[in-house]
């Protein structure tokens, strides 16, 4: 039988809101925020005032008389969606409160609780963290006898980072430890029986880690028909920011939660996804025209951060993506300069006009916390630190730990200080436990011997240990570290050095799982080590000083928590400096040496770039030291040298239109 509607043909009355929203928003932000029924793809450019356009709707949807508690507005921390509901409550009023808002892993909590038997779960299970889940993995490890295995096995923590990536890219275990983790991959067919045993494990204790909040959630919801419909119809909303970040399975729940109504509006940036090493899958905001043909595209240009040479720039950048929702940020903010890019002799000279530049800045009255120098690996910020520190400028890093803090660097300076000062008993407890068939007791009574007892380096040589397995280790250890590190030493400081990190290398391999990732910091500290005449200098200036100490130094005493920002650009996502500087735009570098056989990862790094050159609001710098460093084992002959600019910025005329080149004279 056909159907046909029924239209309301009575006169409708002009709806009278509370809210100005045609004076405090931009056209596109208007046209994303009085939508009311269907899908919506909101394409928000980066500082166009995504937030804002959220919170208003949350106000006109509560105006418009939809229940709060029907309104599910999805985010990927509890903090963005508190402080996007505070701003919605001071804009309208305390309705706002009661809108649901939260993270998608808050969400799936609530719903598996209130229908866990449909999962085949008690309705007390319990949620492990990270760290919990990690022992699980451990202890099932080892009660079925993996770690006895010949060949070297993942450890727990590598294992259960295997298992959440499968878990989130939707994908085998084999495919995560053939792209991320090769040396294992004789081991793909153990990892699974591991990945299956865990999950029994969790389902017969009734506990849950966090993918598995996600992982039931989907199942209830796409196994279930009634509990589909029913949960669907009382949400009748759905908002979700940052869509770009999400994964397969997080878009699979939006959709389900939209099936009833299709009142789903995702809110993101396909340019700034740059989260697929946790699982957050790009096609997500790529293919929401597919899924929902009928979908309203809006996409906001208006940027109220960057002056319009930033924007310029930032543009041409994107321009030259292979996929992509075309879009031309613009602003009404005033400003000239277009972005500085200054190909430099080494590191140190990227490094010394860093500083150098903070410091005028810093005269003109940009505080040091309005500034950030930003980069694709945290090792890449080491000698820039040693600088600082030299300078006494204070920082803060963002996305990584300091240079001296980074667990296989301390493993080299613990060898680098026992060999100046045998009396370290902290540094020779840790480099005797990196050795094989050493213990904590045994590196007791050999740290005992050497510094209570005044035995000394030699001691790693004589007769006791003959009969100990270690023997061999311990003797050319003590070869190793058998020098002082001062001018007067036969063998320069560096060739010790060198030494020292042959050394350790091999130790290397056996403690850390990621070890291929951490040889290019060893090859970092060496070139840094080469500025330096004596081991004292060296380890005087790589200990960093107590930041409130630097921070008197420099600062003026009313103003005394002033840093310079440091940050992985994946960590700056979503802040925003008066001034940026982008260290390192080496290819090899950024893009990724890593990235490179991959056409997808390459589009990322793109993407990566484009995210930080659009934190800057009035200066952006851009570095790229004429020699790069060793990519890959220092130590293998076959070794790459990488030295050429960023394959990015030499698409196109962006180096001849877009950037202005300053040349450092010294």
């Amino acid at each position: 039988m056909k159907e046909y509607q029924l239209k309301d043909l009575r006169p409708q009355e002009a709806k009278n809101y509370s809210i100005n929203y045609q004076g405090e928003l931009n056209e596109s932000q208007l046209s994303a925020v009085m939508i009311k029924k269907g899908p919506a793809l909101v394409i928000a450019g980066a500082g166009s005032g995504k937030t804002r356009t959220l919170v208003y709707r949350v106000a006109r949807l509560v105006e418009d008389g939809i229940l709060p508690q029907q309104i599910l507005l999805l985010t990927f921390t509890r903090k963005a969606a508190q402080e996007m509901l505070r701003r919605a409550s001071n804009l309208l009023d305390s309705r706002c409160g009661h809108v649901s808002g939260g993270t998608f892993h808050s969400f799936a909590n609530q719903v598996i609780r209130r229908y866990a038997k449909y999962a085949g779960l008690a309705e007390n299970f319990t949620i492990l963290d990270r760290k919990d889940a990690e022992d699980v993995v451990g202890f099932i490890r080892n009660r079925d006898g993996f770690y006895k295995n010949k060949k070297r096995f993942p450890r727990k923590d590598t294992i259960a980072d295997i298992i959440s990536k499968a878990v989130n890219k939707d994908c085998r275990i084999k495919d995560i430890i053939r792209d991320q983790y090769p040396h294992f991959l004789e081991h793909w067919e153990a990892i699974e029986k591991i990945k299956a045993s865990y999950s029994d494990y969790k389902l017969s204790k009734s506990i849950l880690d966090y993918d598995d909040l996600l992982i039931y959630l989907e199942k209830i919801l796409s196994q279930n028909e009634d509990i589909r419909k029913k949960v669907s119809t009382f949400y009748k909303y759905i908002m979700i920011d940052e869509f770009q970040d999400t994964n397969k399975l997080q878009a699979k729940i939006a959709y389900l939660l939209a099936s009833e109504h299709k009142n789903i509006m995702v809110v993101g940036d396909d340019s700034q996804s740059i989260y697929s090493f946790r699982g957050a899958n790009f096609k997500n905001i790529m293919d929401f025209p597919q899924t929902f043909p009928d979908a309203a595209l809006i996409k906001l240009e208006q940027n109220y951060r960057s002056t319009q040479p930033i924007l310029d720039f930032t543009n041409r950048i994107i321009h030259f993506a292979k996929e992509k929702y075309d879009k031309n940020l613009y602003t009404k903010k005033e400003g000239e300069g277009k972005p500085v890019f200054i190909e430099t002799e080494n590191e140190n000279y990227q490094s010394r006009f860093i500083i150098q530049r903070v410091l005028e800045l810093r005269e003109e009255g940009v505080e040091l916390q309005d500034m950030a120098v930003l980069f694709r690996s945290s090792w890449q910020s080491m000698d820039l630190e040693i600088e600082l520190n030299t300078h006494n400028i204070p920082y803060t890093i963002y996305g990584g730990i300091k240079f001296s803090e980074a667990a296989h660097i301390k493993d080299v300076l613990s060898f680098l200080k026992v060999s100046y000062n045998p009396m370290d008993s902290v540094s020779w407890t840790r480099a005797l436990l990196l050795l094989e068939g050493i213990g904590p007791k045994t590196a007791g009574d050999i740290t005992s011997k050497i510094v209570e007892e005044g035995a000394g380096i030699d001691f790693l040589k004589n007769g006791l240990h003959e009969k100990k397995k270690y023997c061999s280790c311990l003797r050319n250890l003590q070869e190793v570290l058998n020098f002082t590190g001062r001018p007067d030493d036969s063998i320069s400081f560096t060739e010790k050095l060198k030494n020292v990190i042959d050394f350790y290398t091999p130790l290397l391999k056996e403690k850390y799982d990621d070890f291929n990732r951490r040889l290019d910091d060893l090859s970092s500290l060496e070139n840094i080590a080469s500025r330096y005449k004596d081991l004292e200098s060296f380890l005087s200036d790589i200990t960093l000083e107590p930041v409130d100490e630097s921070q008197f130094k420099v600062t003026p005493e009313d103003n005394e928590d002033e840093k310079l920002i440091l940050s992985t650009i994946h960590s700056a996502k979503g802040l925003e400096w008066h001034t940026v500087f982008i260290i390192f735009l080496i290819d090899g570098y950024l893009p990724s040496s890593y990235s490179l056989n991959s056409s997808e990862e390459i589009e990322e790094e793109r993407r990566l770039l484009y995210v930080a050159s659009t934190r800057a609001s009035q200066n952006l710098y851009l570095l790229k030291p004429q020699a790069g460093r060793f990519s890959g084992n220092f130590f293998d002959p076959s070794f790459m040298r990488f030295s050429q600019t960023s394959r990015f910025l030499k698409e196109g005329d962006i180096l001849d239109k877009y950037v202005e080149k300053w040349a450092l004279k010294d």
